[in-house]
């Protein structure tokens, strides 16, 4: 199959990234920039909504954040997300609203597109998650190769990212199994499913369901 575009994986609209991810072709694009685009939408926000804490960390006034929380900036919670006991944001997370961060969930490097939800030991770095993706207890994002070359995308052709750290890129509405890992430049199309204790690498076609490697069946 073809590598999914960025406008293919996602309706713009639900995340305050979307006008920087609408210049992009592919989604890995926009990993270099993640920082920056924190920091001049952060500059941006009403002060009369959100709360700017620490450096460069700002939270919306009706998110839920857990004091037992460790939030680094750049970040931007949006409203009425939820961020659960030991949570760990490295930095670079861009939350979009009515997200789960969950238990001892870590965040690095990341956009999350309103709704989603990562609410059980999950890791995600390096990666962009779609409007009302879900990422299941324990599923992780591998973000750096086990011989540290760059990340390449593979489909039915080869995508150069010229990036060490590539993690995910799930579309709206994805569903990830329970105890799953993304390999580096996993691309799942939007309202496809994986099933629990999958390995993923390459592209999933959208509204497919990935039971193993050379096993994908169509949503019917």
């Amino acid at each position: 199959m073809k590598c999914p575009k960025t406008i293919e994986l996602f309706d713009l609209s639900h995340s305050v990234a979307g006008k920087y991810l609408e210049k992009t072709v592919y989604p890995f694009e926009i990993l270099p920039s993640i920082k920056n685009i924190i920091l001049e939408v952060g500059a941006t926000l009403d002060p009369e909504k959100f709360n700017k804490v620490g450096q460069d960390v700002w939270i919306a006034k009706d998110a839920v954040v857990a004091p037992t929380a460790n939030i680094n900036g750049p970040c931007i919670i949006g409203s009425k997300t939820e961020v659960r006991h030991c949570a760990f944001i490295r930095g670079n997370a861009l939350i979009g609203e009515g997200c789960v961060v969950g238990n001892s969930t870590e965040l690095k490097n990341v956009i999350l597109f309103d709704s989603v939800q990562v609410p059980h030991y999950n890791y995600i770095g390096d990666s962009v998650l779609g409007f009302k993706s879900h990422m299941g207890a324990g599923s992780i994002t591998s973000n750096v190769k086990s011989d540290k070359t760059l990340v390449v995308i593979k489909s039915d052709e080869k995508i150069e990212t010229n990036l060490k750290k590539v993690g995910a890129f799930l579309g709206d509405f994805v569903e990830v199994g329970c105890g799953s890992i993304l390999n580096p430049g996993t691309i799942i199309g939007r309202e496809s499913s994986v099933y629990p204790l999958s390995s993923v690498r390459g592209c999933v076609p959208e509204k497919s369901i990935y039971k193993k490697q050379g096993e994908i069946a169509k949503r019917i």
